[in-house]
């Protein structure tokens, strides 16, 4: 009978732990607070929401792995789902270059400027010991003037998940960088502004 519990008892802890999964840990594209170092604008910004690609818009990481595979990471998730971390990340960081603020959904003044900038990314690769690569087409416009552009950036990522979130984290740095350039520009009035 003692030996049948005990029998028992191990089966049930083996079982336990046979069902048990790995950690999960939690990313962010959102980069760590910078002080503002540019002049100030004499604009806000409206970044609406971003458009992903259906393939990686979901919670998991997803890392592309040769030409047409890609592993989905039940264990490495973004903290909010894609395209809300990008928006995020880059309302950070062209707030951070232009010394403004993302006014997005708050109320304002009818006299306000404000640039309106609108980004759909179309490629948002991840490739572990590879490199980090966006690709996005976007627009800046206020009322007058208008650019719409495209940008594609690559960082090398490292070989581990951290340093592949870092690599992200670069590339939308370079991406925030153009937006900011022609917001500058569309908001003193010269339109078709892209580099």
């Amino acid at each position: 009978m003692t030996l049948t519990r005990h029998a028992a008892t191990a089966l049930m802890v083996a079982a336990l732990a046979a069902c048990s999964s790995a950690p999960v840990h939690f990313h962010t594209l959102v980069p760590p607070a910078a002080t503002v170092a540019a002049p100030a604008a004499p604009f806000s910004i409206d970044l609406l929401a971003v458009a992903v690609p259906p393939q990686v818009d979901q919670p998991a990481m997803v890392l592309r792995s040769g030409s047409s595979s890609v592993n989905v990471l039940d264990g490495e998730r973004w903290a909010s789902p894609l395209g809300d971390e990008i928006r995020a990340a880059l309302s950070a960081d062209l707030s951070s270059r232009l010394g403004t603020h993302d006014v997005h959904g708050l109320p304002r003044a009818k006299d306000a400027k404000v640039v309106a900038i609108q980004v759909d990314v179309r490629r948002f690769d991840s490739e572990l010991g590879g490199s980090a690569t966006l690709e996005a087409a976007w627009s800046v416009r206020t009322g007058e003037q208008s650019a719409s552009c495209a940008s594609r950036v690559a960082e090398p990522s490292g070989g581990s998940y951290d340093t592949l979130v870092d690599a992200h984290q670069r590339a939308l740095g370079q991406l925030a960088d153009q937006i900011a350039a022609a917001s500058r520009a569309v908001a003193a009035g010269q339109g078709g502004a892209c580099r």
